[in-house]
């Protein structure tokens, strides 16, 4: 699973997910990629589990890029438990996600591989995702800021 080596902190506060991505929002290796259309977090298991279900798709061939990071750490109490005593033990790290964010990149494959191994990916993930190409989303992300949008 992905964590961090070290920390500066151990527990950190929830935070909120509004707004959308400022930054990842591009596809920069890769010729296809899943995007982000709405907040969550995704836990390392959930990454784990969605780049070994691209990876046995293309057989080993191609190559991926995990574009986001579980560095948030997130901490639960046991259940039954009464309020008060302290902050709960850190559980599982996620990644936040907003929308427009790239997640996964894939290149090296024919459009049809790609597309189904992302496709196959984002049934692993938390929130609802969508497959673009590296034309496709760079490409429109130019022309909006070139109209002034």
């Amino acid at each position: 699973m992905l964590m961090p080596k070290r920390v500066k902190r151990r527990k950190q506060f929830r935070g909120t997910m509004s707004g959308k991505a400022m930054r990842g929002n591009i596809i920069t290796y890769g010729e296809y990629g899943i995007v982000a259309t709405e907040p969550a977090w995704i836990k390392s298991n959930q990454i784990e589990a969605a780049r070994i279900a691209m990876t046995r798709y293309i057989k080993r061939g191609g190559r991926v890029w995990i574009k986001i990071f579980p560095d948030k750490p997130v901490t639960t109490k046991p259940a039954e438990t009464r309020m008060g005593s302290g902050k709960g033990t850190l559980e599982y790290w996620v990644a936040v996600v907003k929308p427009g964010r790239v997640m996964f990149e894939i290149a090296g494959v024919s459009e049809e591989v790609a597309k189904e191994a992302l496709r196959l990916a984002t049934h692993k993930l938390p929130c609802k995702c969508k497959i673009v190409s590296k034309e496709e989303l760079n490409g429109a992300q130019e022309g909006g800021v070139a109209n002034g949008n």
